[in-house]
């Protein structure tokens, strides 16, 4: 993915955005966004329109403090706002969903995913690089996030299609408030951007399947 960056002089982008303020800038948007984004989210929930897959809410939880944590660890800055707040936002919709969620909470499967992310950290820890933890991480938070892909196509109305657009915005920002080509801050916003865009793409697949179909009158 981050292939895309190749054919232009990254660099020189954000050093013309560092000149502006304008990274800063994008990291705050994107944590003022984020925030935004899981409002809607939230009160979907409470008033039952909405029901979260507790299970990728849960394995999200973990992997995002994940993300974040080895980003504090690289040196991130202002990216910072926009990760940290996606880790607590998904920490707080995963409790809801303990009494307002759907599925279950954990099954086999996923049980290797999070002993997967586990290890994860224990090759961060012997190491003494983010990168292992943080690619394990993204892999195994895209295959979490493919119950919520299915369940927002199967089911459309059951998501909020504002938090996921908003969220989307968020991590488009999110990629700028990086501010250099380090692979390891760029990751996670990156991934997020895919994982987003393909809910987003299932919301909308799904309320056309399930539009019904219009009768056209032919006049004699």
């Amino acid at each position: 993915m981050l292939g895309l960056y190749s054919g232009c002089d990254v660099d020189a982008i954000f050093e013309a955005l560092a000149n502006m303020n304008a990274i800063r800038f994008a990291g705050i948007l994107s944590g003022i966004l984020s925030v935004t984004a899981f409002l809607p989210y939230i009160l979907d929930m409470l008033t039952g329109r909405t029901r979260p897959q507790r299970a990728s809410w849960l394995i999200w939880s973990v992997l995002s403090s994940i993300a974040f944590c080895s980003q504090v660890y690289e040196g991130a800055s202002d990216s910072l706002w926009f990760a940290g707040i996606q880790a607590s936002g998904t920490l707080v919709i995963f409790m809801l969903s303990i009494a307002l969620g759907a599925g279950r909470f954990i099954g086999r499967g996923d049980g290797y995913l999070l002993a997967a992310a586990a290890f994860g950290l224990v090759l961060w820890h012997h190491t003494d690089n983010a990168g292992y933890a943080l690619a394990i991480t993204i892999s195994i938070s895209l295959l979490g996030g493919v119950a919520t892909v299915m369940k927002a196509y199967r089911e459309p109305d059951s998501e909020t299609m504002a938090t996921w657009a908003i969220s989307l915005v968020a991590a488009f920002l999110a990629v700028l408030s990086v501010g250099k080509t380090d692979p390891v801050l760029l990751a996670y916003p990156v991934y997020l951007i895919t994982l987003k865009s393909a809910i987003v793409s299932a919301i909308l697949l799904g309320r056309m399947k399930t539009r019904p179909a219009r009768v056209v009158l032919v006049a004699a």
